[in-house]
């Protein structure tokens, strides 16, 4: 007669430590995307029109919150609305849209990957 044992629990224990890796993996991905948003803007960033000073430009930062599941990228100074959407008197000179719509869809390929 031979002893034995049962690890009760042991099936949720790994999922959670499943999820708790895919975690790691999401943060990872908000990270690096979040930086890539950072440079996407910057690079985009550039006036031709009027005054420029690069105010804008450097103005971009970012930032990660929630544990490290969001990631914001946004310029600071007030008038970038104007830069980005335009006046009646000025047109638009988008910086903001165009870096996002570049790099939304390897952001959501990530996502994607982990979620299989």
């Amino acid at each position: 007669m031979g002893t034995s044992f049962e690890i009760r629990g042991a099936d949720s224990l790994m999922r959670k430590l499943q999820k708790m890796q895919k975690m790691d993996s999401a943060r990872q991905v908000v990270k690096s995307r979040t930086s890539d948003l950072n440079r996407a803007m910057v690079r985009h960033a550039v006036f031709t029109k009027g005054y420029s000073t690069g105010q804008t430009r450097r103005s971009i930062v970012s930032t990660i919150r929630d544990g490290g599941l969001t990631g914001a990228v946004k310029p600071t100074t007030h008038y970038s609305v104007y830069l980005e959407y335009g006046t009646r008197y000025m047109s638009a000179q988008p910086f903001v849209g165009p870096a996002f719509n570049q790099v939304r869809p390897q952001f959501i390929s990530d996502l994607q990957r982990l979620v299989r």
